[in-house]
This record gives C-alpha cells, structure tokens and sequence, in this order.
C-alpha cells in the first residue's frame, strides 16, 4: 500500500521559512518523480514544483522560483520543499504526490499517489 505523509507546515510571518518533508513508503521511492502541489481555499489545485528520480532535473512553478527548494534523499524515501520568503498568498494545504514514472511532469494527471497534506498558512 503506497503512503505518502506530509510534515513540517505551520504558521509562519510573511519573509519566514519552513521545510515540508514527505516520506514515501509502499512504492520504489528512488526510481520514481516526484512533485509538490497546493491548494489555497476556494482555488484549484496547483503546480509547485517537481524532481526526477535522480534529482538531477527539477521544474517549478514561476510564482515560486527563487524561493522554494525541492529536493530528496533516496536513501530515506524521502521528498523535500525548502520554502524561503513566504508570502501571504503562499498559504494553502501542500501535498506531495508520486508518479510511476522517472521523468519530471508538472500537471496534477500525470502523477498517480497523493498524500494527505500539510497545512502552511502565512500571516502578513
């Protein structure tokens, strides 16, 4: 059974910073890509950022570039998102998601498995 749970949200300042953590199991966590999406309140669900199996290839969104940070440690099953500068209309549920592929995609029908999701809310 694939698991996919998310940690490290929170509430933070506008200009603060968190690091979310999703940790994999159930599936070979090193010969798959991963992704980050968000969802704020009353929105669609959206991009993020993604990395290939290896971590060698990553894509972001361009509200987000220069800020986040998506990375893993395959050793520990486990996909990253560093968030820098956080601003208010950053706040959403973030959700990690799996895909039975290696190759980086950025729409939520080419990934497979989704986590739960942690909650970042950012207060001005």
């Amino acid at each position: 059974q694939v698991q996919l749970v998310e940690s490290g949200g929170g509430l933070v300042q506008a200009g603060g910073s968190l690091r979310l953590s999703c940790e994999a199991s159930g599936l070979a966590f090193s010969l798959i890509a991963m992704g980050w999406f968000r969802q704020a309140p009353g929105k669609e669900r959206e991009f993020v950022a993604a990395i290939n199996r290896s971590g060698g290839t990553t894509s972001y969104a361009d509200s987000v570039k220069g800020r986040f940070t998506i990375s893993r440690v395959n050793a520990r099953n486990t996909l990253y998102l560093q968030v820098n500068s956080l601003k208010p209309e950053d706040t959403a549920v973030y959700v990690c998601a799996a895909r039975t592929f290696s190759t980086v995609a950025t729409t939520s029908a080419a990934f497979d498995y989704w986590g739960q999701g942690t909650q970042v809310t950012v207060s001005s």
